[in-house]
């Protein structure tokens, strides 16, 4: 007589090691190690690639046919309706072992894709190499890039492009083919922008000088950001009043974060001096 009860253990045995295995290779692949790169460099990126684990589909005349899914995001601030770009694989020596191609199209600020990459190589690629081309062998418009220096007096300023914070100047931006708004601004002085184009067939940008004004009026910055440009008419130890477009507007010292003053220059008219009348003779 056939114990079930040992049968349904013994099934068990033979099935645990096939089991773990599976749960070990599965936590290797979720331990592997992804490949992130951009372009055109770290500090300007347009583009943020990130390579999955590469796994191998077959092997052809000694060549492995390996796949990896990449997650492709677009981190400017204009849409890419187009890009592709050559994928170099390398060996731990960086050497070239294969390389392949790897295009996307349609993809707004901020979103991103996930498309399959599959190509021929000697072996599984320790790092990768990108490189921008299209069909004439250039750089794609849609995501080409040339540096600009840009310069403010004075120097020191804060600069935004299209929104987004890029240091103080003196300093070399890289700007996408189109249009951008460059946004200086320093304390003391007055903000201003400036419109940017840059044409397809540019391939080096340049310099831009701004200079910002002074201030015209007294800048009361609150502590919730608001910035108030105005005349301070008076201060006392609870409230601050400003003079806005002719109206007085009052704000306790507890909103306020920071105050700067307008530098101004006091005309005084010289005092009327009036004739004595001369003495009446007696």
């Amino acid at each position: 007589m056939i114990n079930r009860h040992a049968l349904v253990f013994a099934c068990c045995l033979l099935l645990s090691p096939s089991f773990a295995a599976a749960k070990d290779k599965k936590e290797k692949d979720k331990a592997e190690p992804t490949m992130v790169m951009v372009w055109p460099d770290q500090a300007n990126p347009t583009i943020k690639l990130t390579f999955g684990r590469f796994t191998q589909l077959a092997i052809f005349n000694g060549q492995l046919s390996l796949e990896s899914h990449v997650l492709v995001e677009n981190t400017s601030g204009k849409r890419i309706p187009q890009a592709s770009f050559t994928v170099y694989l390398l060996d731990k020596d960086k050497v070239r072992i294969g390389n392949g191609s790897l295009s996307f199209s349609d993809l707004d600020p901020g979103q991103q894709a996930k498309i399959a990459f599959q190509v021929f190589s000697l072996g599984v690629p320790a790092s990768l190499n990108l490189v921008a081309s299209n069909d004439a062998g250039g750089i794609p418009t849609s995501v080409r890039t040339v540096p600009v220096k840009v310069i403010s007096v004075p120097p020191g300023a804060s600069l935004k492009v299209d929104g987004r914070d890029q240091g103080y100047t003196p300093t070399t931006v890289r700007l996408s083919i189109g249009n951008h708004t460059l946004l200086f601004s320093k304390e003391g002085y007055a903000s201003g922008t400036t419109p940017v184009d840059v044409k397809p067939d540019e391939t080096q940008g340049g310099s831009i000088t701004f200079e910002l004004g002074g201030l015209s009026r007294d800048n009361i910055e609150l502590r919730d950001g608001t910035v108030v440009q105005g005349d301070v008419i008076s201060m006392s130890m609870t409230d601050v009043v400003v003079r806005v477009e002719g109206k007085d507007q009052t704000y306790s010292r507890n909103q306020i974060k920071k105050i700067i003053l307008v530098e101004r220059i006091s005309e005084q008219s010289p005092a009327v001096v009036l004739p004595v009348p001369a003495s009446q003779p007696k």
